[in-house]
């Protein structure tokens, strides 16, 4: 279970992030930690947002994790970068049915709403699930990318 994941966080998610870095390497994941690297309570959630979406949308990781207060505004942040499909999550049908119908590639958590159990939880339903490739769920995600384009969906 190599799978890179990208995974940042804001003050307000910065003791989630921590623990749940921790659970991640033990669970055999490779993370790329992009911050935050120390809990400084006037950081911004669109840098860490912005770190990882930029990850995923590069390639250098298939999928992302961002976590601030309570995964509104990492989401929002997160989604305005062109291949970004972020989605907030505090349950695990959520978690594994965004990536399976919509093709969701960032998990946007909220560290004043949910737990470290939950989160781990959460973590391993949306990285165990893959896209379901069947013709609604292909056909809909390409409406989603014609708008992101500008296009509209056709």
């Amino acid at each position: 279970m190599t799978q890179l994941v990208a995974l940042g966080a804001d003050h307000g998610g910065f003791p989630l992030k921590e623990e749940l870095l921790s659970w991640m390497k033990g669970q055999g994941y490779e993370v790329l930690d992009v911050g935050a690297h120390s809990f400084d309570p006037s950081d911004d959630y669109p840098d860490f947002a912005y770190a990882v979406a930029q990850a995923v949308a590069s390639g250098k990781a298939p999928r992302g994790i961002i976590i601030c207060g309570s995964g509104v505004g990492a989401c929002i942040a997160a989604n305005k970068v062109p291949g970004v499909r972020a989605g907030i999550c505090h349950d695990t049908y959520s978690a594994h049915q965004g990536v399976e119908h919509d093709d969701m590639n960032v998990l946007c958590l909220g560290a004043r709403i949910i737990g470290g159990a939950l989160a781990a939880e959460l973590v391993t339903a949306f990285l165990n699930a893959r896209f379901s490739g069947e013709e609604r769920h292909a056909r809909r995600l390409r409406k989603v990318l014609d708008i992101e384009s500008g296009t509209g969906p056709k």
